[in-house]
């Protein structure tokens, strides 16, 4: 067990049952939770159902930063009803436009040393001020907001030693595509990364949320820094300075794992499609033709990440062979660029300039065209995530993305021969909250519009699992496969019509799409079965993607590995999650096969195996790691079966 880290103290100080051993499950009290649109009006839909008259948190906000696009009456429907039940429930609303969620919290509400559980995956940016702030699915914050403590498992400590200082032109976003090329995305669920050593003072809060942020893309529960002289600034300049408590690991902290990074080796860096983790350097890619650039996202969107962009594009202009869109991550950003200038010399070289939002992020426009190469300042670049099928995104930092729109090409922003604009953080930022609303003392009514339907009620589990593999997947499944985003994320109040793109991508032109293959075993008195391999449910916390699997008749994963947060999402539904004790039998299995557990219920109830039956008729070994908690929620069917 890691002793004397910032993460055991916090978990120390917010400690409320299990046992401090790693992998045991403990559970830990909640101090702020936040919610964006996307997945809010599900989780808010879930409290209702919970009864919960008023939040018992410390803080809780309510964000609209992803469904922006209002085609159609979906989106706005939501934005009223999360603006209402939030006033209901005593939940502050930050409205459409004033900025990404992780942005405005660490620039508004973040406080070093608290807990923070958010319906979205890159909730760690909190990291960045000492926070422990941990991504969830929408019912686990739900619950959070109802009073409920969080369940994870005693966390393995990775700590990261820095040392030294970026050199000009080396961002932040380096460190963690660095990070990445170590760990990858896979096989670090149930740990937690702690950066520490003389480098930390050398990186500013934004630069540090950049790091905290990506760091979801490892797969670990969540990612932080201590809390020093930089954290006190920067709440200082936020006329916050009297939130800031200093909070650092003890000279003599023990961690399970040390990795050594020393900044100055840090290169400029990218991620090739279409992973995060495949890491090259912008020296290996040089050269290489450049259609669309887009600058934003809550990895990339602080004002300093964009006081530099525009200090490079100033006197200058976009490549006639590039597309250049940027995104502030909040309307305090936008409107310090606006009134300092640095906004007009952004526009006068031919930028775009996008809304405060995800944005193309979240494959909300901004789509690049066929076979061309698209530069992003996000965080993720799985297959298709842009919005068009086989795109070409590699991930990078601002300072790489300006050099690329400037000259056309992969560029080391090393080589663009420009003095390197050093950006000092501001003593001040303006300071302008009112898009952010509080509950008032009488809230009026609820608003529900027509496409605001009802969170799903599982049924209790079988005591006999009569399974049809519905699909057979492969490594790295992540929840956009399984959830598509985009032009879709509109149905997300409406179950129904969402869990009819389920594994859409996976549809073959003519043939049953996954919801008609798995309605047709729901209905026909079956159970539906996915099979995947390692690292099944990365990247997104989307409950939908166990909420529409769960309404098409789907009770059981199983795969050789599953990710955090998606298996929670799975429990919370009453969907089985289990891995394979022997990887061969990943191979023994085809899609439209039949599996079938007797004795389900009793088997989940005891022990930490399963024993199931093959098309073949032979018998294979299954693994679960569910607590005492989870196997009470797995056999009523669900959280929202068993939630007081």
């Amino acid at each position: 067990m890691a002793k004397g880290t910032v993460t055991q103290k916090i978990i120390d100080a917010h400690f409320v049952a299990g046992e401090k051993v790693t992998g045991s499950p403990i559970s830990i009290r909640i101090d702020q939770t936040l919610t964006q649109d996307a997945t809010g009006t599900m989780a808010y839909l879930e409290l209702e159902a919970m009864r919960i008259p008023k939040v018992k948190t410390e803080l809780s906000v309510s964000y609209v930063d992803h469904n922006m696009m209002q085609n159609g009456p979906e989106n706005r429907n939501d934005h009223m009803y999360l603006q209402s039940v939030a006033a209901d429930k005593g939940v502050r609303f930050s409205a459409p436009g004033n900025g990404i969620c992780h942005q405005v919290h660490l620039e508004r509400f973040g406080i070093p040393g608290k807990t923070l559980l958010g319906s979205d995956s890159h909730t760690p940016t909190g990291g960045g001020i000492g926070m422990m702030a941990i991504g969830a699915g929408g019912l686990d914050v739900a619950l959070a907001m109802a009073g409920k403590p969080f369940r994870l498992a005693y966390p393995k400590v990775i700590g990261v030693r820095l040392t030294g200082e970026l050199k000009p032109w080396c961002a932040a976003k380096d460190i963690i595509l660095k990070m990445l090329s170590i760990l990858t995305t896979k096989g670090n669920v149930g740990a937690i990364v702690e950066y520490f050593g003389p480098g930390v003072k050398s990186l500013s809060v934004p630069q540090r949320a950049t790091v905290t942020n990506m760091g979801a893309e490892l797969g670990v529960t969540t990612s932080l820094f201590p809390s020093d002289e930089r954290t006190r600034d920067f709440l200082s300049a936020q006329n916050r300075g009297e939130q800031w408590v200093e909070l650092v690991a003890d000279a003599d902290a023990e961690y399970d794992e040390v990795i050594d990074i020393d900044l100055v080796q840090i290169v400029p860096l990218a991620a090739c499609p279409s992973s995060p983790d495949n890491i090259m350097s912008i020296e290996e890619l040089k050269g290489g033709k450049v259609s669309q650039v887009i600058i934003g996202s809550c990895t990339n969107s602080s004002y300093r990440d964009l006081a530099l962009v525009a200090k490079v594009l100033k006197g200058r202009q976009v490549s006639p062979d590039v597309t250049l869109s940027i995104a502030p991550g909040s309307r305090q950003v936008l409107e310090m660029l606006a009134r300092n200038g640095m906004l007009a010399d952004i526009i006068a070289a031919g930028a775009r300039i996008l809304e405060t939002g995800c944005g193309p992020c979240i494959g909300q426009g901004q789509s690049p065209s066929d076979d061309t190469v698209t530069l992003r300042t996000f965080n993720r670049n799985f297959a298709g995530r842009t919005g068009t099928k086989g795109d070409q995104a590699y991930l990078v930092s601002p300072e790489t993305a300006v050099a690329a729109a400037l000259t056309g090409a992969f560029t080391d922003p090393r080589d663009l021969g420009i003095e390197y604009p050093e950006i000092a953080e501001p003593e001040q930022f303006l300071i302008n909250d009112n898009l952010v609303f509080n509950p008032p003392a009488k809230p009026g009514e609820i608003i529900r519009k027509r496409t605001i339907g009802e969170p799903p009620v599982n049924q209790p589990l079988p005591d006999k699992l009569d399974g049809r593999v519905v699909i057979k997947v492969g490594d790295k499944i992540t929840t956009d496969h399984i959830m598509p985003a985009g032009i879709h994320l509109k149905l997300r109040s409406n179950i129904p019509a969402y869990s009819q793109v389920v594994f859409e991508c996976f549809t073959e032109p003519g043939k049953p799409s996954f919801a008609e293959r798995a309605a047709k075993v729901r209905d026909g008195g079956a159970h539906g079965v996915i099979v995947g391999r390692d690292s099944y449910g990365q990247g997104s916390s989307r409950e939908h993607a166990a909420i529409c699997p769960m309404y098409l008749g789907v009770k059981a994963v199983i795969a050789l590995a599953i990710e955090r947060i998606h298996s929670a999402n799975l429990i919370n539904f009453g969907i089985v999650p289990l891995t394979f004790a022997n990887p061969a039998d990943y191979d023994r299995i085809n899609e439209g096969d039949g599996l079938t557990i007797d004795n389900l219920r009793a088997q989940i109830g005891t022990g930490s195996t399963v024993t199931a039956r093959i098309a073949d008729g032979t018998e294979i070994t299954l693994n679960h790691k569910l607590s005492e908690e989870d196997r009470k929620i797995i056999l009523a069917g669900g959280m929202l079966n068993c939630a007081e």
